[in-house]
């Protein structure tokens, strides 16, 4: 079994990109620019910002949070977007789910200029990734994929499982992988709660990667010998061993499925941290995009 390392490589990718933001500033073009609406005082989302704040220094982008009370308007909220979107100095937006009751999130979601919409999470966006066109690709499937092309995990004519059919993650992991590309060019099943015989599919894939986002979902019985699994599930349950009262699991049931699998992500420190660099990713991309049109504009 070979554990893959998320951790390290998103500390990799952080380099590199401090490499070419450091560039950008020697020619004294500025520097990438994230901005973060951050709605309420959920926790976790307050601990993922902040982490979020962290990788963009690291990185040397510039980071904003725009902290917002859970019982803020739609209206208030739209019109923060809509001001961020008109900055030229902010070149990635992104909006930390979940969102209070009283607020559509598709609204929100459809306002932010696609052009800023580094989560990749915009109609606009979502449209372009289907058809195959250059766009902001979402963050936790671009973080998969670059997992497995790091690891040079092949892909090519692998049964791909995916479990779990949100927008956010498996509809779209599902559609990367099976892309005419590399990684890619795998022959993808999309289950979701209504599968019915879910254990004998899974049994069946190469690549398992689950998001179904039930704790420990995933059990030796239903992994296929040398198979590689990707767990993006994180829950946070009790604990009496850890100083805390709590740890994180994910939705495989990692001790037991581990023995039989060629590699595994762990939770933590699997597809969390890659899904915060692909956001650092987008932003720079986001950037050189911007930059770019003014130079033919000129």
């Amino acid at each position: 079994m070979n554990l893959i390392d998320g951790k390290k490589i998103a500390e990799e990718i952080k380099e590199e990109i401090k490499r070419e933001v450091s560039h950008i500033i020697d020619k004294e073009n500025g520097a990438p620019h994230l901005a973060a609406i951050l709605v309420g005082d959920d926790p976790a989302s307050q601990t993922y910002v902040s982490h979020k704040e962290s990788d963009c220094k690291k990185a040397g982008i510039i980071s904003s949070v725009y902290r917002l009370s859970k019982d803020i308007s739609e209206k208030e909220l739209l019109e923060t977007i809509e001001f961020i979107n008109n900055d030229d100095e902010i070149h990635g937006l992104i909006v930390q789910l979940p969102l209070p009751d009283h607020i559509d999130v598709d609204k929100v979601i459809a306002s932010i200029d696609p052009e800023k919409d580094v989560d990749g999470f915009h109609p606009v966006n979502i449209g372009k990734m289907l058809l195959g066109y250059p766009s902001y690709l979402p963050a936790t499937p671009a973080g998969i994929v670059e997992l497995l092309d790091r690891y040079d995990i092949e892909t090519e004519g692998k049964h791909c499982v995916v479990l779990g059919r949100s927008n956010i993650v498996g509809t779209p992991v599902s559609v990367l992988l099976s892309r005419k590309t590399s990684p890619g060019n795998c022959t993808v099943t999309l289950c979701h709660s209504k599968t019915e015989n879910i254990k004998e599919i899974s049994r069946q894939a190469d690549i398992l990667i689950a998001a179904i986002g039930r704790p420990e979902f995933v059990t030796e019985d239903m992994v296929k010998k040398d198979a590689v699994v990707i767990d993006v599930g994180i829950h946070r349950v009790p604990s009496d061993k850890t100083k805390s009262g709590f740890k994180l699991i994910g939705d495989v049931k990692f001790e037991e499925v581990a023995k039989k699998c060629s590699y595994i992500t762990p939770v933590p420190g699997g597809v969390g941290p890659m899904t915060r660099v692909a956001l650092l990713q987008n932003t720079l991309k986001a950037y050189k995009n911007k930059h770019r049109g003014q130079t033919q504009n000129k």
